[in-house]
């Protein structure tokens, strides 16, 4: 049993080496991607050797970049990747061409490469690291300011550029053409009929298979399930010859309109964030420091040559491409500058194919982790000084359109009194997302038009941040159980206590406990019963007007006493003299124009 015993001490030293160097990082300002690349360098073959096989890891690791990408696929939706298509597609292909000329130009005129492995070498460092970059952005919570909006745009299309640069890299060797019988028939029909087949299932079959799943109620097989759909997705992708984390974003992007996309983003975020930052240990694993001390000008130079030809470029295309001020441009050339994942990825393939040599392979693979490794360093000290308050930024259309996606509202529970308050506000134009664990009540919902109903459940806080409550004014309890209520209730003002809690009550006594939470109690049958006592006057020979001056005396007067009630509730006594001494004094209230009897026609 050696080898169970040391899959055992591996997990066991990347736990113990996250535990201890993520929080020094975050304690010292570095943050968390920092801490996990010194634990990989730590626990690597390099220093203590306490794993010995990086690339066992970093198969494993990939599935954190791939859970990564299908969650911001589930966020970012077909309809708003159209309306960002002038920057994944304009300012994304323009750095990616701008950037690969530079460096390709570099590497063929003052270091004299062949024009095939300049091509390589241009494209390859022209791509950025999408966990990278994003990781930082998120720490930063930047996702959404004008530089990380445009950030991600970069990103996005750098991975889909990097599956047609893999897969010419057979033409750029010294190969000098490719396969056409195997590669333009078989591979080609075999990349179309994947992505097709995951485009019908996401629309078609998933659905269908999450409303069974959750029916049945087992948490661990829907977990298992939102993991299949991930896993399995990147893997058809990888049979195809595709990019797996392209594959889990174009999945992610067909579910971003499921009403079980919260849900689902609830199950994978725990496992992306451990995979993610078992990736960066990958990458801190992969540094060849006995490459470092015997060259290291050599290191250095690559690393400055790297991040000093990007930064500027990205600066310029984000300056008059993305319509950047100069504050903004500068923070997404110092978040895109380093070198990607895909990389690691391109320079292996050329290596094998005999266009890198192993010593341009090991300081291309040093540089690369050096630039992602000082990358945190530089957000650090650098965005301190362009930390001026610039004129505000005149935020293109495409962008302004994207905010309408947070809401303004959350209504827990879509029964009776949930879908009243949802018709409202969805007639007044208020952007809302609603959440019930009804299987049935989604459906219906959902079938009514584009209804914001998704399946979760509010007393999970991974829901409750899936369905971004902290960007919320008003968070609406209208569930039919007390105690749910009661326990959302806690929940919400404990997590966001900035938010604005109207919770449904049951009974007065009900209403003490939410006035304790700090939430605004509604009872749930009041206002029916008044209604209900206002028609009965009006039927008994009342004018409107008076019947609706008497409902609301009493109104007011039952408030009243509910205000003076909470505060001895806890008081059995105390309640029952409250009780009549109040009704006394309705008595008394309504002594002085009592209803005369209908007269008989």
């Amino acid at each position: 049993m050696p080898h169970d015993g040391s899959l055992l001490q591996a997990a066991v030293m990347f736990l113990l080496a996250a535990v201890l160097t993520v929080p020094l990082a975050r304690r010292l300002q570095l943050g968390a991607v920092l801490g996990y690349l010194l634990a990989g360098v730590l626990i690597g073959p390099s220093v203590l050797k306490l794993v010995t096989d990086p690339e066992s890891v970093a198969r494993v690791s990939e599935l954190g970049v791939v859970l990564l990408l299908f969650i911001i696929g589930l966020e970012l939706s077909p309809r708003r990747l159209w309306v960002m298509r002038r920057s994944v597609f304009g300012v994304g292909l323009a750095q990616v061409l701008l950037t690969a000329l530079a460096i390709g130009l570099v590497a063929w005129l003052a270091f004299a490469k062949s024009l095939s492995t300049a091509a390589v070498l241009g494209f390859g460092l022209a791509l950025s690291s999408t966990a990278f970059g994003l990781q930082i952005l998120a720490e930063r919570k930047e996702l959404t300011s004008p530089h990380g909006r445009l950030a991600f745009a970069i990103l996005l299309f750098q991975d889909i550029a990097a599956i047609p640069l893999i897969a010419l890299l057979p033409l750029l060797s010294g190969a000098g053409h490719l396969d056409t019988e195997e590669m333009d028939s078989r591979d080609v029909l075999l990349a179309v009929a994947v992505i097709g087949a995951v485009i019908v299932g996401g629309r078609y079959l998933l659905r269908p298979v999450f409303r069974v799943v959750l029916k049945a109620g087992l948490k661990e097989v829907s977990t298992a399930t939102s993991l299949l759909v991930v896993i399995g997705t990147a893997w058809l992708m990888e049979l195809a010859g595709v990019s797996m984390a392209l594959g889990a974003f174009i999945a992610g992007l067909l579910l971003a309109d499921s009403e079980y996309r919260h849900e689902l983003e609830a199950q994978i975020e725990p496992f992306k964030g451990l995979l993610l930052g078992l990736f960066f240990m990958s990458v801190g694993m992969s540094a060849d420091l006995g490459l470092l001390l015997r060259e290291p000008v050599a290191v250095m130079v690559l690393t400055v040559m790297l991040m000093a030809l990007k930064l500027p470029l990205l600066y310029l295309v984000g300056r008059f491409g993305g319509g950047l001020d100069r504050a903004h441009a500068i923070r997404l050339g110092i978040v895109l500058a380093a070198g990607g994942e895909f990389a690691f990825v391109v320079f292996k393939l050329a290596f094998e194919q005999g266009m890198l040599d192993a010593r341009l392979h090991g300081l291309l693979v040093l540089g690369i982790t050096l630039s992602m490794a000082v990358t945190p360093l530089l957000v650090l000290t650098l965005f301190r000084l362009f930390t001026l308050k610039p004129a505000p930024v005149e935020v293109p259309s495409e962008y302004a359109r994207i905010e309408g996606d947070e809401p303004r509202v959350v209504v827990a529970g879509m029964g009776r009194m949930g879908q009243i308050v949802a018709r409202v506000l969805r007639a007044q134009r208020v952007p809302f997302v609603a959440l019930d664990t009804a299987v049935e009540m989604i459906e219906y919902g959902r079938s009514l038009g584009s209804m914001p109903l998704f399946y979760g459940d509010p007393l999970r806080p991974e829901i409750l941040r899936a369905a971004k409550v902290d960007k919320a004014e008003f968070f609406i309890v209208a569930t039919d159980d007390p105690e749910t209520n009661l326990k959302t209730t806690e929940l919400v003002k404990r997590l966001y206590p900035h938010i604005k809690v109207i919770a449904r009550a049951r009974n007065r006594q009900h209403v003490h406990r939410l006035l304790d939470l700090g939430a605004v109690p509604v009872r749930e049958t009041f206002h029916s019963a008044l209604e209900m006592s206002r028609q009965a006057l009006l039927g008994l020979g009342l004018d409107e007007d008076k019947a609706n001056a008497r409902i609301r005396r009493f109104q007011r007067h039952d408030e009243e006493v509910l205000a003076a009630q909470h505060r001895v509730y806890d008081d059995h006594a105390a309640v029952i003299q409250t009780a009549r001494e109040a009704r006394a004094e309705l008595e008394n209230l309504f002594d002085s124009d009592p209803l005369e009897k209908k007269a008989v026609q």
